[in-house]
């Protein structure tokens, strides 16, 4: 492993930002995580509004986070080069059209290509959020504000949960997709009037490399692939995501049907895992200084194994209760450690490293989903729950090895 690369100033320092700054990326993290996440609980309803199997309407949530995944190929770059504030200010307007889009889709195949577009639009987001947070906080800072500014993504999530399985019950399914639409307006204005009060040092710009702009991505992307430790970590939070949220995609699938619960009750009991994750936000600081990434590494991914296992064979509903803050605890241990260390892994394109890594989660997700679709057909939702158990535990022994390596490596360095 390559030693920690030296850790430039950052450009900016959080006191001299317009208030709201960090808070407004917050919620438009809210708006993308809550479009990720509202269709888990309508699967039920799509599948039996367009007469499809339960694995089949399952392509609404993979289509959006393959698009979601590609798409970082495209914003971080661009992020780089136009300012990465200005352009998530932009992405989120667009949010708002492709949200009104999914509402106003026909039938399920312009359904899923119009969620291939909310996806795209929604990448640029928390990527680029994070990645501006780099360039303003200091390393030493960045884990606790990272962890606060992921708080709007982890509500956002479980809200989205919610939402669909409420929208499903009440509602309808096209309506969560108008008031997506409405928030992500409301909120994409907030961020231009922001943008415009940035100081200088807040709004890094990259100058336009000569050649062609294929050319020049592949070159900020294969400026990050060539350190090892990159590439660890890229590989890692692809298995991350494909073994907890192909799984995550079919719990309230699961707790629905093998406890009778309704689609409302069903999202609200999952999004108890975005609240595991808003206790891991406020505490963040005391539990870095407490356990350090390998203690992070280490008992999130214990949590989230035994979480999936208890979701997925607990004899009533209050098992699953539990599991899901538990695997929410455990996953943004172990998530935000990955994180921080995306921000640093190549702090002179850090837009395309950040992006690289959101490219990677998430089409983990969507291999995940896909696998999911074919697997809880043959083994059920309790076996494809246990298989993802099993993983992430091999996925955090695997981390903590690396962790362990590279400190390893640095002390060296420095002796």
């Amino acid at each position: 492993m390559n030693a920690a690369p030296p850790r430039p100033s950052p450009a900016a320092s959080p006191s001299t930002l317009p208030r709201g700054a960090i808070a407004c990326l917050a919620l438009a993290a809210f708006g993308s995580g809550l479009s990720m996440r509202v269709n888990d609980a309508l699967l039920p309803r799509l599948a039996g509004e367009f007469a499809l199997t339960l694995g089949q309407a399952s392509q609404v949530i993979g289509l959006f986070a393959t698009a979601y995944g590609l798409a970082q190929l495209f914003f971080g770059p661009v992020g780089d080069r136009y300012g990465k504030y200005r352009v998530i200010a932009w992405a989120t307007a667009a949010c708002a059209f492709t949200s009104v889009l999914c509402g106003l889709a026909p039938g399920f195949d312009a359904l899923r290509l119009a969620r291939v577009l909310a996806g795209a639009t929604a990448a640029a987001v928390i990527p680029l959020s994070m990645a501006w947070i780099g360039d303003v906080v200091d390393y030493e800072r960045r884990q606790p504000v990272l962890a606060r500014f992921l708080i709007g993504q982890i509500c956002g999530l479980s809200a989205g949960v919610w939402l669909g399985g409420f929208a499903a019950d009440h509602l309808g399914w096209r309506a969560p997709y108008f008031l997506l639409a409405g928030f992500f307006a409301l909120v994409s204005v907030a961020l231009f009037a922001l943008n415009r009060r940035l100081p200088d040092g807040a709004r890094p710009v990259r100058a336009a490399s000569d050649g062609s702009p294929l050319r020049r991505i592949a070159t900020e992307f294969g400026g990050v692939l060539a350190r090892p430790w990159a590439r660890v970590v890229l590989g890692l939070v692809f298995l991350e995501g494909l073994f907890l949220f192909g799984p995550f995609a079919f719990i309230a699938s699961h707790v629905h049907e093998a406890f009778q619960l309704s689609l409302s009750a069903a999202g609200a009991l999952v999004m108890l895992f975005g609240l595991g994750g808003f206790a891991f936000a406020v505490s963040s600081g005391p539990l870095v200084r407490r356990l350090g990434e390998v203690g992070l590494a280490r008992w999130g991914s214990l949590m989230m194994c035994g979480a999936l296992v208890a979701v997925g064979f607990g004899p009533g509903w209050g098992w699953a209760l539990a599991g899901c803050f538990v695997a929410g605890l455990g996953f943004y241990m172990v998530h935000n450690t990955l994180q921080v260390n995306a921000t640093q892994m190549a702090p002179d394109r850090r837009g395309a490293a950040v992006a690289a890594f959101a490219s990677c989660f998430f089409l983990g997700q969507s291999a995940g989903v896909a696998l999911g679709g074919w697997l809880v057909g043959v083994i059920g939702p309790p076996g494809f729950l246990a298989f993802g158990a099993v993983g992430l535990l091999l996925i955090g022994r695997a981390f903590v090895a690396g962790l362990a390596l590279r400190s390893r490596a640095a002390a060296a360095v420095a002796v």
